[in-house]
């Protein structure tokens, strides 16, 4: 393997490190503190080829691969970004992006891709609901067919960006559970365009990432036309995984990404900060957790890198996803936590920014999919254990 970065993601590290330098902290901390949608940053995105990177050359994308598309997130999360760089590559470009480009018919490429890629478009994901949260399975939302539409009825939550979104991907039932053999089955997505009547969305107040909304979404006699759907009508399960699994690729990228960042934010504070006549940094105490973390969210890179290659070279690449994900998400958190530790009572202030990565890179141990899930899926289908869910 060559671990040497090629000249097109050696030009991706620097375009990133260039839209990170304008968006960097102090950004991220006023947008969090006035709850502001960053509408600059995503059109930045945009300009510069991020939102467009995994989609093909024909609708106006870059046509990059995943790995690509990981290196890009790292470098902006590590320069000063944070978790925000995975957040918004993850909402439209894979939400959207990779769910019409991999199912979607050739007048759904044509009307999304392109604009996905312009930054003219945002897109949000329904899938997630009040009684199926990690358990999709036993999601509730109907989609009963009427002639050449379907009828719409149920409820989502924690729908991020639902509240701004020029479309939703949403995950329905369009065929009972006690009609099927699998309760894989009788699963549908649907593409619908927003604001629509049939739809509400309130804002649900939370902890981190409050630069965008997470959101309830109420379905309620919403009509969509058969042409609506994406992928095939009852096979919305195995049509979700490309997007759900690369979702997980992307968020562990921007999670090596922050985790770089936070040591660097405590390495810097660990050298200039003298105790006792010397840099608290050359106390073991504080260099030796550091130390650990920089090895450990290298080894997520590096497992990831491989989730990424395996998945754009059409290999088995979810056990791959699932275990950088786990690694990932714990080391980036604890990076977050010992540079709060490493900065004392400051850290606990907004002003050296550590809390706010502490905050949303907490998110990232419960989404996309648990710790305990990642962990199930090694179990069960790497170590060849009973199921245990």
């Amino acid at each position: 393997m060559d671990f040497e970065s090629n000249e097109t993601q050696q030009l991706l590290k620097s375009t990133a490190a260039t839209v990170a330098e304008k968006y960097g902290p102090e950004y991220w901390r006023e947008r969090e503190r006035t709850h502001d949608y960053p509408d600059e940053f995503y059109q930045e995105l945009a300009n510069a080829g991020f939102l467009g990177m995994l989609i093909p050359q024909e609708y106006g994308g870059e046509g990059m691969s995943m790995l690509d598309t990981c290196i890009g997130i790292e470098a902006l999360a590590a320069n000063g970004v944070g978790p925000a760089a995975s957040w918004f590559m993850v909402l439209t470009p894979i939400f959207g992006g990779i769910s019409v480009e991999r199912q979607g018919t050739e007048e759904q490429k044509e009307k999304y891709l392109p604009e996905i890629a312009s930054g003219d478009i945002a897109f949000s994901l329904g899938l997630t609901e009040p009684g199926a949260g990690t358990n999709t399975l036993n999601l509730e939302t109907t989609a009963e067919r009427d002639g050449d539409e379907f009828v719409i009825n149920g409820q989502k939550t924690w729908i991020t960006n639902a509240d701004r979104s020029d479309a939703i991907v949403l995950l329905t039932r369009t065929t009972p559970l006690s009609e099927v053999d699998s309760r894989t089955e009788g699963l549908t997505f649907f593409i619908v365009d927003l604001p629509v009547d049939g739809i509400e969305v309130s804002p649900i107040p939370k902890v981190g990432f409050n630069y965008t909304n997470s959101c309830d979404v109420f379905i309620d006699g919403l009509r969509v036309h058969e042409d609506d759907v994406l992928g095939e009508v009852d096979n919305g399960w195995r049509d979700i995984a490309d997007t759900i699994l690369t979702e997980r690729i992307a968020h562990t990228a921007g999670a090596v990404g922050s985790g770089e960042l936070a040591l660097k934010t405590a390495t810097e504070y660990a050298n200039e900060r003298e105790v006792f006549d010397q840099p608290i940094g050359s106390h073991q105490g504080i260099q030796f957790p550091l130390a650990k973390l920089k090895a450990r969210l290298e080894t997520a890179r590096i497992l990831n890198h491989k989730a990424a290659w395996q998945y754009e070279t059409d290999r088995e690449y979810i056990a791959a996803a699932n275990m950088a994900k786990y690694v990932g998400m714990d080391s980036a958190f604890s990076a977050a936590d010992q540079a709060m530790q490493t900065h004392g009572g400051v850290g606990y202030s907004e002003e050296y920014d550590v809390e706010r990565w502490w905050r949303e890179l907490r998110l990232l141990r419960i989404a996309p999919v648990s710790q305990q899930m990642a962990l199930n899926y090694v179990g069960q289908h790497v170590l060849d254990l009973p199921r245990s869910y």
